[in-house]
Parts: structure tokens; C-alpha cells; sequence
């Protein structure tokens, strides 16, 4: 699994002009599964972004987390994440989860968010969105649960 991590001030995703999701101050997630990610994979991504200390204590250093600072996660699915551009122009997306997998999966990650207390707020899986974002920072964050960057 894969995953940007972006802390932001405020956030919403909006399919066909209608909001699905929205937060204030917390963390925007877009994440892909893989063709090959296991429940570990979703368990390690899931379990580190409420943990990451990516907000600043009162000497501005990154020494808070998103449960510390009692953020809300808006999570996107983003299957291009995944996208290998090191050939040609145009990306493959071989390595991607099928979309039946990716959904289900996509669904699990979110839940193993929630059942640490988290508020998640999401998009809607294979639609076409407008995601607003208000960066904080900016502070951007890869994971990838093969630990590859």
C-alpha cells in the first residue's frame, strides 16, 4: 500500500458538485492499494498515519501527532499512486490492485482507521473528484508499506 500523507487546515472532496467528505484541520491520505498488499500492509499504513508526528508543539517543533492534536483523516482512494512512468509517457498501472480489490480494500483501510478512534471522512471510490485542499506547511508525507521510499 501506498499513501501520501499531507497535513492540511481544511479539506473536502466533492463528486458531481456534491460534498462526500470534509475536515478541518487533520490530514489529507491518498492511498492505493497493490496488486500484492496483504492485511499488514494495510495495518502498517493504517496504524502509522494517526501516529506520525507531523504537527508542531508549542516550540514548533514536530513533535505532535494527529491523535495528540485531535485532527480528522480525509482519506482518498488513488489508484495512481501506483503509476510507473520510468518508460515512456504514459504510466503503467500494472502494479495497481484491481478495482473490485482496491475497493474492498480501500473500505478495510478506512475501517481499521476508524476502529482507532480516528474521524475519517472519505471520497467516493472510482469517481471522478474535485479535492480541495488548504496545505498546512506544506507538510507532505510518503509511505509505502514495502518500505521502497
Amino acid at each position: 500500500m501506498r499513501a501520501v500523507v499531507q497535513r492540511v487546515h481544511r479539506a473536502r472532496v466533492l463528486v458531481d458538485d456534491e460534498v462526500t467528505g470534509e475536515i478541518g484541520p487533520g490530514l489529507v491520505v491518498f492511498a492505493a492499494v497493490g496488486s500484492e498488499d496483504t492485511d499488514a500492509d494495510l495495518r502498517w499504513i493504517a496504524e502509522k498515519v494517526p501516529e506520525l508526528r507531523i504537527f508542531n508543539d508549542a516550540d514548533g517543533k514536530f513533535n505532535v501527532s494527529l491523535r495528540d492534536a485531535g485532527g480528522a483523516i480525509l482519506a482518498v482512494s488513488q489508484f495512481t499512486l501506483y503509476g510507473d512512468a520510468r518508460r515512456g509517457r504514459r504510466p503503467s498501472f500494472i502494479q495497481a490492485a484491481p478495482p473490485a480489490e482496491a475497493n474492498a480494500r480501500f473500505a478495510e483501510f478506512v475501517e481499521l482507521l476508524r476502529a482507532q478512534g480516528v474521524p475519517v471522512e472519505t471520497g467516493r471510490f472510482q469517481a471522478m473528484m474535485t479535492v480541495e485542499v488548504i496545505n498546512d506547511g506544506p507538510v507532505t508525507i510518503l509511505l509505502d508499506s514495502a518500505k521502497q521510499f
